[in-house]
C-alpha cells in the first residue's frame, strides 16, 4: 500500500475494560481515556497497516474490541497540512 500525504484519520477505538495510563505508551500516540468500564483510544492513524498494529496490540491484552469508528470530519493538524 503507497501512502499519500493526506491519507491519515483520526479513530475513536473503545474496548471493554479500563486500561491504567502505563498502558498510553503502547498505542502510538493515541489520547487514551476511560469511563465505566471502558478504555477509549482517540488519535490520528497514518494508514491500515497503523490501525491494524494497534487493533493487534489491543488483541494481544486479550480486550474485547467495541467498535472502531472512523472520524469523518475530524482531522488532526500535522506540519505537512
Amino acid at each position: 500500500m503507497i501512502r499519500t500525504k493526506g491519507t491519515a484519520k483520526v479513530y475513536r477505538i473503545v474496548v471493554r475494560s479500563e486500561l491504567s495510563e502505563r498502558y498510553g505508551c503502547a498505542f502510538d500516540g493515541m489520547h487514551m481515556e476511560t469511563e465505566e468500564g471502558l478504555t477509549i483510544l482517540t488519535g490520528q492513524v497514518k494508514d491500515q497497516p497503523h490501525l491494524h498494529g494497534i487493533l493487534n496490540g489491543l488483541c494481544g491484552l486479550g480486550l474485547e474490541l467495541l467498535s472502531v469508528e472512523a472520524m469523518p470530519d475530524a482531522r488532526l493538524c500535522t506540519q505537512e497540512d
